[in-house]
């Protein structure tokens, strides 16, 4: 019996079956419930006055002895058989004759008993206990199946509420017949057995650009008269969050000749791959737009067509920081004429920019993505993105939006990655504008180099003038002193000379360098020795913190000529008393590492990648008038990159300037 209370009309029909192959008045299939219940599954023949229980607890009844033994029960009269239970029901229901054979299963166990019932005593013929034994078997083989069924049914069913694509069905009549967890959560929840027609109305589902669906456009309903749809792609308003995008598979379910049982659907949520989609394509066009661009206002407009189309924003601009005058100019802008946009917007270099823009303004003073709340009468923000390069912003991107994004949102990211790389186009066009300078005023560096020439130049030709205008007798007693000056002037000529053929031949491949192993240790040691009288004139002193001593491959005079000059330049700009050390290490065994630091001047970080730029001298020599023309560092630079290794300036804490020269240690002293 099912819970209602109605029997099943296929097995009452088998147990009608079983009760003329019997030949007795009454037949009953009785199945396993809960617990040690019976459920009446089917019968035929039951009095009407007899109790029809849903449940029936087995342990007092006639079948409660066939499935507590498992063998088969055979009685002719139940009022003479001592095995009948005193409350056994079958007793007050006038029940004689009994015969109950289990409905068992070699898997599945006991799953029931089929009972034939006489209201006489009744000697049961091996004829009729035999039909009834054929009975039991055959509901076995049904009963299973069905078990089988059910538990199919619900794995099924339970995999079908766990997937994370929707599945809904309807009949042939349009009705819906079910649906899983994840299509209630994106469509909404609808009952099951109403028409899909008259649940349109209330549909979330609308097309791509927001509109809502007719009901014979609906995928079941489409698929109920015989479509196929694959990737069809459409919005769901879920209510209190974004439009969400999915992509829809529907197809009929058809049966037996051709006839149209009904329709499934299948919804999967494709939203953020949509959208990374969305940005790749966005992505790529802003690549292309930089890459064939010779200027911001000519890859502007391109940049700003590529995410206002991809996300379908009608308005943005770019505005290029002018550091100088603290303001904002206009460089780009693009816009769909939506109404109230419009086409007033221009690109006039002479536009002042509007203080009251505090999104873009606010974007440029704090070099972060900045949006606000809706304009009125739209649903638009206002977003700005800036472009920025270190501490500085270079420009601003400003857009009318259609969303609301928070900071994790992978938009702002893509946004801001698209602002990093206008800083750096707008980095590399005024590097390459730098380059174009930097030919144009090759004649302000020959006038740097002129006056260190025409100084020492000047003063050799005023005392030639002096020694041929000057009687004998002067010019013995002054010779001496002038000899010196001569002498003095001419050895900064040939210093500055020597270098600069020097750095030209180094820099043109033309410089001839040993390759043998160099003890760098004894290098230091006579390189100090060269500048110790220097350093004691001074009052500077050097010292050798020589932790390692090892040997590299190369050049011997040249990388003397490298620690000589950075020693050199450490002692002239330690003013006053100070120190200079000298530290040898080996951070790896590939490597040696030398260090001069000195606790003079120091070098502004600002300065520190022009200070082996050659000519380069830093404010603060200028401003103390230390003499010097600006070539040694470029040439030990030159040096140390032909022995494959580098020089830096390594920012320090304190005063002073630390520089570092790394060289590759000899091969043979680890192990190569």
């Amino acid at each position: 019996m099912s819970p209602s209370g109605v029997l099943d009309h296929g097995v009452s029909r088998f147990a009608a079956v079983l009760a003329r192959a019997a030949d007795a008045p009454t037949a009953l299939i009785l199945l396993t419930g809960d617990g040690d219940g019976l459920i009446l599954a089917g019968a035929s023949g039951m009095p009407p006055e007899w109790p029809r229980p849903g449940n029936t607890p087995s342990r007092s009844t006639l079948a409660g002895l066939v499935l507590e033994t498992g063998e088969p029960l055979i009685i002719t009269d139940i009022r003479d058989d001592p095995r009948v239970p005193d409350a056994a029901p079958a007793v007050d229901a006038g029940v004689r004759g009994y015969a109950g054979f289990p409905i068992h299963h070699e898997h599945d166990g006991i799953l029931g008993v089929c009972n034939v019932i006489d209201y006489q005593p009744r000697d049961w013929t091996p004829d009729q206990l035999a039909a009834v034994d054929e009975a039991a078997q055959a509901c076995a083989e049904f009963v299973a199946g069905q078990h089988r069924a059910d538990t199919q049914r619900r794995f099924l069913d339970a995999l079908l509420r766990s997937l994370k694509i929707g599945v809904a069905a309807c009949d042939e009549n349009g009705n819906l017949v079910f649906q899983n967890d994840y299509a209630r959560e994106l469509s909404g929840r609808i009952p099951v057995g109403t028409p899909i027609r008259d649940w349109a109305p209330h549909s979330r589902v609308t097309d791509l650009h927001g509109r809502p669906l007719p009901a014979d456009d609906l995928p079941l309903l489409r698929a109920l008269r015989g479509e196929r749809l694959r990737d069809t792609d459409l919005l769901v308003n879920i209510p209190g969050g974004h439009p969400r995008t999915i992509t829809v598979d529907a197809q009929p379910i058809i049966g037996a000749g051709r006839h149209h049982l009904g329709s499934v659907v299948t919804v999967r949520d494709v939203t953020e791959q949509r959208r990374a989609g969305r940005f790749r394509d966005v992505d790529q066009a802003v690549t292309e737009a930089l890459a064939n661009a010779g200027s911001i206002q000519e890859a502007g407009p391109p940049v700003l067509a590529a995410i206002c189309d991809g996300f379908g924003w009608p308005y943005g601009e770019i505005w290029l920081v002018d550091q100088e005058a603290g303001t904002l100019l206009p460089a780009a802008h693009h816009h769909t004429g939506s109404p109230d946009i419009g086409n007033s917007a221009t690109c006039d270099p002479n536009t002042e920019f509007d203080p009251g823009d505090t999104v873009t303004d606010t974007a440029w003073r704090t070099g972060r993505t900045v949006w606000a709340g809706h304009e009125p009468g739209t649903d638009r923000v206002r977003l700005a993105v800036p472009a920025p390069t270190g501490s500085r912003v270079l420009a601003v991107l400003s857009f009318r939006a259609t969303a609301v994004d928070d900071p994790a949102d992978p938009l702002i990211s893509l946004l801001a990655g698209i602002g990093a790389r206008i800083a750096e186009f707008l980095e590399r066009h005024r590097a390459d504008e730098l380059t174009l300078a930097l030919h144009r005023s090759k004649d302000d560096y020959l006038a740097l180099i002129g006056h260190e020439l025409r100084t020492p130049l000047t003063s050799i030709t005023a005392y030639v003038e002096m020694l041929r205008e000057s009687d004998p007798d002067t010019v013995v007693a002054e010779l001496p002193g002038m000899l010196d000056v001569l002498s003095r002037n001419s050895a900064i000529l040939r210093t500055i000379v020597d270098q600069l053929l020097d750095l030209a031949a180094l820099d043109g491949g033309h410089a001839t360098l040993t390759h043998r192993p160099v003890d760098l240790a004894a290098v230091i040691r006579a390189a100090d020795a060269e500048v110790h009288p220097a350093a004691e004139a001074a009052q500077v002193s050097v010292k050798l913190d020589l932790q390692v001593e090892p040997t590299v491959t190369g050049d011997a005079a040249r990388l003397r000529q490298v620690v000589t000059e950075l020693l050199g330049n450490a002692i002239k700009h330690t003013l006053g008393a100070g120190e200079v050390t000298v530290r040898m290490t080996r951070p790896d065994p590939a490597a040696v590492e030398l260090t001069v630091t000195d606790t003079g001047l120091g070098v502004p970080h600002a300065e520190h990648d022009r200070l082996f730029a050659r000519f380069y001298r830093s404010a603060r020599t200028r401003e103390n008038r230390i003499p010097g023309n600006g070539l040694g560092l470029a040439l030990s630079r030159a040096i140390v990159n032909l022995h494959h290794g580098s020089i830096r300036v390594v920012p320090t804490s304190g005063p002073g300037t630390k520089i570092t020269v790394r060289l590759p240690a000899d091969r043979s002293e680890h192990g190569g």
